[in-house]
Formats: structure tokens, C-alpha cells, sequence
């Protein structure tokens, strides 16, 4: 019920304008958000390197309407990446991307070669690219594109949600050799007869997906912040035998840093996703539906009036 209140919160103008307007959001936004401009990114990037993390940034625009947007967008993740190579982050750092960002609504064709542009970019940069995966109705388009970025550039990552009942089956065709695939519980609001509606439910398919990555060739990448699938993902390294180097933790900056810490303590990559941008509200909502604890800080904001 929590999770739904929030995401049709997230489609709020009205919300939206409270929330950005009140005085608590600055505190509130800084502690899930780099900040509004690529040396914000920079910034934290450099001091997550710093720490031992691996990251990946993610630049907010989910609103792309024009051509003249979805370039735009492009344009940033071409600076960006030429960015991180001057300043050394790289490999340490790569980008996620969001096909809506780069105009895959209005015309698939644009969006496919923005991406191209920004793959030969991490190329040149020595790093790679994540697709970011979002509601339903764009999987199939989505990983489409990633065959054919694929084939010039197969490092490129993909991200499949457990919470879609298809997943189990996409995981099978992309356990392949050298497949960067992030596992995440997803974050939009599905209906019920493409997603499961528990949390129960999205827990044990996330297990299922995960031993399905874990026993295939590729690079399984586990995107959570929860303690329980976190072990089983420790557990399941260890039984099918993949050392540190063959899979990797993710986690969403600001939330469990201390968690972070420790996983990087006992020797595994951990990868923080780092996003920046002024487009922030609907990726902030999206986060606190996905993990509703996050509103106890929400909450000591509002009481604080900083």
C-alpha cells in the first residue's frame, strides 16, 4: 500500500511542486543525489574511488520529448565520460543510461545511435555503459537495442527486474559469456499480469534470477540493498565457486554506505550508482518506493526545517 501511495506520488505535478518547494528538500535531495552539475558527479565520484567503490552515474532526464532533448542528453554523457578519463576515474567509473533519456518514446532509430555515440565514447574513455531498464512496455525495445549495441560494443550492460514475471527467462538468454547483467527488484508501478504485486513474491524471483546468473558465464551484477539477498548473494558465490573478480555488488549512493563499506572490506566490488541532474523527483519517489524505510529520513527532514 506504502509503495503505491509513493509511486502515484511520483506522477504528482502538484506533489512534485510541494516537495521542491519545501524547505527540508535540499538536505533531503543531496543525501540520494550528487547534485545538478557534472562536477557535482565528479566530485562524488572521486571521493567514492577514494573509498574503494567502483561507480556508476547515471545523469537524470527521464523526461525527453524533442530530438533537441534526447541530443542534449547524449551530449552530457559525451562530456561526461570525456570528464572521467581527465581526471583518471576511469575504469573505476562507467555511466547508466536510460533509452527514454536519449528518445526511445518518439523514435527508437535516435535512441539507438545516441547510445552508439555514448558506447564509443566509454569505449575511447575505457570504461563501459549500463541500460537502465524502466516500465514494462520498454523491455522489449530496450533489450533490442542492447542486442545491437552488442555487437560493436559487448561490454554493454544490461539490467533485468525480478519483480517482472519474464525475467527468469531473460536471465537465461543473457547468462552469457561476458554479459554484464545488473539484477534489481524494479521500481515502477506493474500490473499484476506482468509483475508480481508481493514482496514475498519479488524476493524468491529475485533469488531464482539470481542462481540463474550466478550458474551462467556471465558477470552477474546484484543490485540491492536488502541484508537477506545479500548473504544469499555471498552464498551463491561461494557455490558455484566465483571469486571476487566474476560478479559484483550495487547499491544506490547514500543509501547503506556503511553496508558498502564492509562488502568492499570482506574484498568484493561494490559499484554505488550515482545520480545528478536537476531532474530529480521522480528518481528520488522511485527510490523511496523502493525501499519505504528511506521515509525515516524523509521524515527527521521534515521535522528538522533545514
Amino acid at each position: 500500500m506504502l509503495r503505491s501511495v509513493i509511486l502515484a506520488a511520483s506522477r504528482s505535478s502538484q506533489v512534485e511542486r510541494l516537495v521542491a518547494t519545501a524547505p527540508f528538500t535540499r538536505d533531503l535531495v543531496r543525501r540520494f543525489v550528487a547534485g545538478a552539475k557534472t562536477d557535482d558527479a565528479l566530485r562524488a565520484t572521486r571521493e567514492l574511488v577514494d573509498d574503494g567503490l567502483a561507480v556508476t552515474l547515471d545523469n537524470l532526464g527521464e523526461d525527453t520529448v524533442t530530438p533537441e532533448q534526447a541530443n542534449a542528453t547524449r551530449d552530457e554523457y559525451l562530456r561526461l565520460l570525456r570528464m572521467l578519463s581527465g581526471a583518471g576515474l576511469t575504469p573505476a567509473a562507467e555511466v547508466s543510461v536510460k533509452l527514454s533519456a536519449l528518445g526511445q518514446m518518439f523514435d527508437e532509430q535516435l535512441a539507438y545511435e545516441n547510445a552508439r555515440a555514448i558506447c564509443a565514447a566509454a569505449d575511447e574513455a575505457g570504461t563501459t555503459v549500463t541500460l537502465d531498464m524502466e516500465d514494462h512496455t520498454t523491455t522489449d525495445s530496450t533489450l533490442d537495442i542492447l542486442a545491437k549495441l552488442r555487437k560493436d560494443h559487448p561490454s554493454t550492460g544490461a539490467v533485468l527486474q525480478a519483480y517482472l514475471r519474464r525475467t527468469e527467462s531473460d536471465c537465461r538468454e543473457l547468462a552469457t559469456a561476458g554479459s554484464r547483467v545488473r539484477l534489481c527488484k524494479g521500481a515502477y508501478k506493474e500490473p499484476e499480469s506482468v509483475a508480481y504485486q508481493s514482496a514475498r513474491e519479488v524476493d524468491k524471483s529475485y533469488v531464482r534470477c539470481l542462481n540463474i546468473l550466478m550458474s551462467g558465464d556471465g558477470y552477474p551484477m546484484l543490485a540491492t540493498h536488502d541484508p537477506r539477498l545479500i548473504a544469499i548473494g555471498e552464498d551463491r558465490a561461494r557455490w558455484f565457486d566465483r571469486g571476487p573478480e566474476r560478479f559484483e555488488f550495487q547499491m544506490l549512493y547514500g543509501i547503506r554506505p556503511e553496508e558498502q563499506a564492509r562488502l568492499v572490506g570482506d574484498g568484493y566490488t561494490v559499484r554505488t550508482y550515482v545520480p545528478y541532474g536537476d531532474e530529480w523527483y521522480g528518481y528520488l519517489m522511485r527510490r523511496l518506493a523502493e525501499r519505504p524505510s528511506n521515509l525515516a529520513f524523509f521524515g527527521r527532514a521534515v521535522l528538522s526545517r533545514k
